[in-house]
């Protein structure tokens, strides 16, 4: 199969069409943003009352495009007048001042902008500054398990999952194959072209090569609270000086960039938010896997704790890291309308000491929001434990929560 609709995402760019809203799709390179308006593309082409205006910063016949002016010259005379025009322009950030443009289109009755990117900062600051905020980001994220299946053509089986904590949900996975060498090299590949267009040239870093080590070790530290002092002092020891104020700034680029996602503490009895030490999760666990070398079975933990909070996060929920005196929860889920859920992750739940850290953590939680343990313990599905529901990591996967 060579695509999928992603309906998820196609009902949500659909929500906003006529709203005056520019409508911007983000997530890190190679993603399927490109694909998802193309797909768009498709549909809109279907009716003859729409004009579709398509520019794709990533083709070559496109490169004339480089500033705001050289934008306004194609869109003018491509223009369509008594027709809705889709102006679609795939990576814009690849284009100088690209904003300046689009502010004269997108309130337009008969104009429709959407645009993909993949540098947080860039959109949100530029398109913030010029348009005072009317556009909707849509969070665009690597394939979930059930898009793996459906696109690899598998069934649900262990084997597959297997396959899906191993090599994650890039979708140009369908074409290279699953083969674990070549896999690995296309993960790498992708990881490459994402830090050196959209964090090393796009912020000018010029220590390149502490950069890579500093992903390298958010790779192996996946799910671990991270201080910028304490980096500094591991790099110190490896004989790299650095600053904490530095080590920030590299983060921030590479949150910016798509690569990871910082997650910050959450206080549950105080009720607020720590300002220091954050977990980094990636966007991709393949690439994560690609970066950290070996095999899983000595960093399960870690992939399947990725592979959670991205599913969280697929699923809607603002995610935080529960700070309790007692010990931590691992992720506490928020949805807009206030409801929260507290979620531990664990391998397996093989014995009495593993069933009272990760249960008896939730139990210690005093409030009646739903409690949730997520394994890959053999035969669970949905257990009931004493009021703290037991879910399997497929269950969750392709369930979710409720």
């Amino acid at each position: 199969m060579d695509y999928i609709l992603r309906q998820i995402y196609l009902s949500s760019i659909e929500r906003y069409i006529g709203k005056g809203l520019i409508i911007v799709l983000v997530g890190q390179r190679r993603v399927g943003k490109s694909c998802l308006l193309a797909q768009l593309r498709h549909i809109k082409q279907a009716d003859s009352h729409n004009h579709i205006i398509y520019i794709d910063k990533e083709k070559r016949e496109f490169d004339f495009i480089r500033t705001y002016q050289d934008l306004n010259d194609y869109i003018a005379a491509h223009y369509q007048q008594g027709k809705k025009n889709y102006i679609l322009i795939d990576e814009v950030q690849d284009i100088a001042e690209f904003e300046r443009s689009l502010r004269s289109y997108y309130s337009e009755p008969d104009a429709q902008v959407i645009i993909t990117g993949s540098n947080a900062h860039i959109l949100s600051s530029e398109l913030s500054t010029l348009i005072g905020g009317r556009y909707k980001e849509i969070y665009v994220q690597s394939l979930s398990y059930a898009e793996f299946i459906e696109l690899h053509g598998l069934q649900d089986n262990d084997d597959t999952l297997a396959l899906y904590v191993n090599y994650g949900g890039m979708p140009g996975l369908a074409r290279i194959g699953l083969d674990l060498e070549i896999a690995r090299g296309y993960l790498k590949d992708i990881y490459h072209t994402v830090l050196l267009k959209d964090v090393v040239m796009r912020n000018q870093i010029r220590n390149a090569t502490f950069l890579e080590n500093l992903v390298s070790y958010l790779a192996d530290n996946t799910g671990k609270l991270i201080s910028a002092n304490n980096i500094s002092k591991y790099m110190k020891t490896q004989g790299v000086k650095i600053t904490p104020t530095a080590i920030i700034h590299y983060l921030r680029c590479l949150s910016q960039a798509y690569i990871v996602q910082p997650v910050r503490r959450y206080d549950i009895h105080g009720k607020r938010l720590f300002e220091n030490n954050e977990k980094y999760y990636f966007e991709d666990h393949g690439i994560r896997n690609a970066l950290a070398g070996s095999n899983r079975s000595g960093d399960i933990e870690k992939v399947l704790e990725n592979m959670v909070f991205q599913h969280l996060i697929r699923l809607g929920y603002t995610v935080t890291v529960g700070q309790l005196q007692a010990g931590e929860i691992d992720f506490v889920c928020t949805k807009p309308s206030g409801q929260r859920r507290y979620v531990q992750v664990t391998y397996l739940v093989a014995d009495e000491t593993t069933r009272k850290r990760e249960f008896g953590n939730l139990s210690a939680i005093k409030d009646d929001y739903p409690k949730y343990v997520i394994s890959m313990s053999p035969l669970v599905t949905r257990n009931d434990d004493n009021g703290i529901t037991h879910l399997g990591i497929r269950r969750f996967l392709l369930e979710g929560l409720e």
